[in-house]
């Protein structure tokens, strides 16, 4: 017979234990928070698509993806891009290497390095055209405006001929409020206009170009009022001294072809008097 002893039997116990399982874990918080995420943004996405124009649509694209300009010609500064803009559409370069969605129709694209198709214009021509630009912009030394005056003025030649751009700033207008009743500085730029016109003979066009107005008045008046501020600079032009033989064409683009960026900044009014070349294409 065996010992016997008193010493109690020992008795071990597993216990399993199950961490995060069913629904007491914190894997399907996460998800669940990506796909709410992922729906506010498809939400937003939607909204702005029907809430912006094309014209905006393409503004925040361009901001997204920046195209850097690539000039001949250096804005003069001593920064990175040697004083021009990393977005090409604010580089404002005035000899036409500048080309952008700006400027998009042909006659104003850059071809070369003058921006200008030389095959078919005599060099007397080009030189007469810069003769003029070089008197508005004051390049001689000699200046038709006063200094505030000439910062209203951008002159380019295109295969359309000469264009000079007379254009307003928030502070500076050329016409009196919404009409077509010119300012001081415009009976001035005008004057000018003329007066460096006289050097050619070439035939004289005049454009009129205003800044987009709200989609939600009754009436807009931007063909209207674009049309009456040509019709009006080209009576100034004609009271300056013109020879109104000499217009061929006064046109009203209303906001169809912005300045900027912005359409109702108040940079897209202004007026194009444009010294047609002889020979076009």
């Amino acid at each position: 017979m065996g010992a016997q002893t008193n010493a109690a039997p020992v008795i071990i116990k597993r216990k399993k234990v199950v961490g995060g399982g069913g629904h007491h874990g914190g894997a399907w918080k996460v998800a669940y928070a990506d796909f709410v995420t992922a729906m506010m943004a498809f939400f937003m996405l939607m909204w702005l698509l029907n809430a912006t124009t094309e014209k905006q649509r393409k503004g925040l694209a361009d901001y997204f993806s920046p195209t850097i300009p690539i000039n001949r010609v250096s804005g003069g500064g001593d920064g990175a891009f040697g004083g021009t803009n990393m977005f090409s559409e604010e580089t404002m370069i005035n000899d036409g290497t500048g080309a952008t969605a700006r400027n998009p129709m042909t006659a104003r694209q850059s071809l070369g390095l003058t921006g200008l198709d030389q095959s078919d214009v005599s060099k007397e021509e080009l030189d007469s055209l810069a003769a003029v630009e070089d008197l508005l912009q004051g390049r001689g030394g000699e200046s038709l405006v006063s200094v505030e005056a000439r910062k209203h003025i951008v002159t380019r030649v295109t295969d359309e001929g000469l264009v000079i751009e007379l254009f307003e700033t928030d502070d500076t207008p050329l016409f009196v409020g919404g009409t077509d009743h010119p300012t001081a500085l415009l009976r001035e730029l005008a004057k000018a206009v003329v007066q460096a016109a006289d050097l050619v003979t070439n035939a004289v066009a005049v454009g009129g170009h205003i800044r987009a107005h709200p989609v939600v008045l009754a009436e807009n008046p931007v063909w209207d009022l674009s049309t009456a501020r040509a019709s009006r600079t080209r009576q100034l032009l004609e009271a300056s001294g013109l020879d109104a033989l000499r217009v061929h064409r006064v046109t009203g683009h209303a906001d169809r072809k912005l300045a900027v960026r912005d359409p109702m900044a108040n940079r897209n009014n202004r007026i194009e008097v444009i010294l047609l070349r002889k020979s076009r294409p």
